[in-house]
């Protein structure tokens, strides 16, 4: 019995403590139930002026951004500026219409000097010269025959220049062909103006009063082995080819000597009967430096203790 009351008693108390329970729950339904009534309440009052705050803010960033875009634009612009000033020259494409303008003025330019080269060249073929101003057989006949015998000097030298023993020789061989060789160049030139043969087509040193044998006196300068005097035979070359140490520049001396002889007597006639002037000056020009040269040849083959060939 006492413990069925007991266990009542527990019933009983159980019951008011889910009673509690539940009255408690309901109590704290009801007051959240009415906190978000207020909320709503409170928040539909003051939707209007949260509606222009939000508009407001919403253009202000508007503004801001149409700023930022209107500024990212204008850097941007202004960078691709930059990029297209930075660009090299070169890559640039030229407009169509300078390059024409350039072309023209290229050909323009071309044509007039393709004219003005054919005035100047069709006036000296129709201006008459006079008659003191064209060459004669003189001046003709030297410039043919004396680039002959330049030549063979041209190749002595050429030979002493390589093969020459002593620094004398080879100096002097190659201040003689080199003479030489610019003197042939110009004597070549004016038979080229004069339209004249660069050879003559017959026989040597017919301008001069006596021709071939009207010069020299040694065995060598009537020679008809030799074109002309002073000039040495193929088989007097063969053995400068063959000669060396001090055998090669007695004989290169030997033979440029005479060979310098031989041609003095047609530059004195030249000299004396030429008609341009020109022509007058270059043969006292190779009697001045020959000369010399023949005075240094003496000197040299004197100290290597021989004498010069017969002429």
């Amino acid at each position: 019995m006492t413990v069925e009351v007991r266990d009542t008693g527990d019933e009983r108390d159980e019951q008011q403590t889910g009673q509690g329970t539940s009255e408690t729950g309901d109590t704290g339904r009801h007051a959240d139930e009415q906190a978000a009534a207020e909320r709503r309440d409170a928040g539909k009052d003051a939707a209007p002026d949260t509606g222009d705050g939000k508009q407001s803010d919403l253009a202000a960033a508007d503004a801001a951004e149409d700023a930022d875009g209107g500024g990212d634009a204008a850097s941007e612009h202004d960078e691709l500026d930059a990029v297209e000033d930075d660009e090299p020259e070169f890559g640039r494409r030229t407009p169509a219409w300078a390059r024409a303008l350039v072309y023209g003025a290229a050909a323009l330019a071309l044509l007039l000097v393709g004219a003005t080269v054919g005035l100047v060249i069709g006036r000296w073929q129709s201006t008459p010269v006079a008659e003191e101003d064209k060459p004669n057989a003189v001046d003709i006949g030297f410039c043919q025959d004396m680039s002959v015998h330049h030549r063979q000097a041209v190749e002595m030298g050429d030979i002493a220049r390589l093969r020459g023993h002593s620094r004398e020789v080879r100096v002097l061989g190659y201040d003689i062909s080199s003479t030489q060789n610019g003197q042939i160049g110009r004597m070549q030139g004016w038979l080229t103006l004069w339209d004249a043969p660069a050879q003559a087509p017959g026989e040597l040193m017919t301008w001069m009063k006596g021709g071939h044998g009207g010069h020299g006196t040694g065995q060598h300068a009537q020679s008809d082995d030799v074109p002309m005097p002073g000039m040495a035979t193929e088989q007097e070359m063969r053995k400068l080819r063959r000669l060396s140490g001090r055998e090669f520049d007695v004989f290169f001396l030997q033979l440029m000597l005479r060979h310098h002889q031989g041609g003095t007597a047609m530059a004195e006639y030249a000299v004396e009967h030429a008609r341009i002037p020109a022509v007058r000056a270059l043969a006292q020009s190779m009697l001045d430096s020959q000369g010399s040269e023949m005075k240094v040849m003496r000197a040299m083959l004197e100290q290597l203790g021989a004498e010069p060939l017969p002429f």
